[in-house]
């Protein structure tokens, strides 16, 4: 394909995704991921790790991303800065709720502890961030969420 990306293409990425201060929180190049000590790097074959694969245009990926593969061509490398507002939105302190410790026990099954990750009923997914004798906070914001995010992208394929 010699023309540029339009909605609709389907497209492959090589991708580097870091937050404003460096540090990497994803990425499809193994070599990267185990440099950085993320946690898909641990056990993986290299040949596990994969482009990120979409349908431009459809909302298959964070809307700045999206946006950005527009009008790139195949081949073509760029950086690309996200706001939280076309990423994972901005931090909602109304989406960080307390629970009593007894009953927060009794609904995980097992007893609160800072770090510690939750599916609720609903499908909502959050992470203990506070514990005291009185409550626990159980932060249920995406983990991007309120966070800029840089790409570094290399276009692999345009089908």
């Amino acid at each position: 394909m010699t023309g540029p990306i339009e909605p609709g293409d389907r497209v492959r990425l090589a991708y580097v995704g870091r937050f404003e201060n460096g540090s990497v929180f994803a990425t499809s190049d193994p070599e990267v991921a185990a440099e950085h000590g993320l946690p898909e790097a641990q056990g993986k074959e290299r040949a596990e790790f994969e482009p990120l694969a979409f349908t431009v245009g459809r909302g298959d990926v964070i809307e700045g991303l999206d946006d950005a593969v527009v009008g790139m061509r195949d081949g073509e490398e760029a950086t690309v800065t996200v706001p939280p507002e076309a990423a994972y939105g901005d931090h909602d302190h109304e989406r960080v709720r307390e629970y009593d410790p007894e009953t927060f026990e009794g609904m995980v099954g097992q007893p609160p502890e800072v770090g510690l990750h939750v599916e609720a009923e609903n499908g909502l997914h959050g992470d203990v961030t506070a514990v005291t004798d009185d409550h626990v906070a159980v932060d249920f914001n995406h983990e991007l969420a309120g966070k800029t995010l840089i790409f570094d992208v290399r276009v692999l394929a345009v089908d």
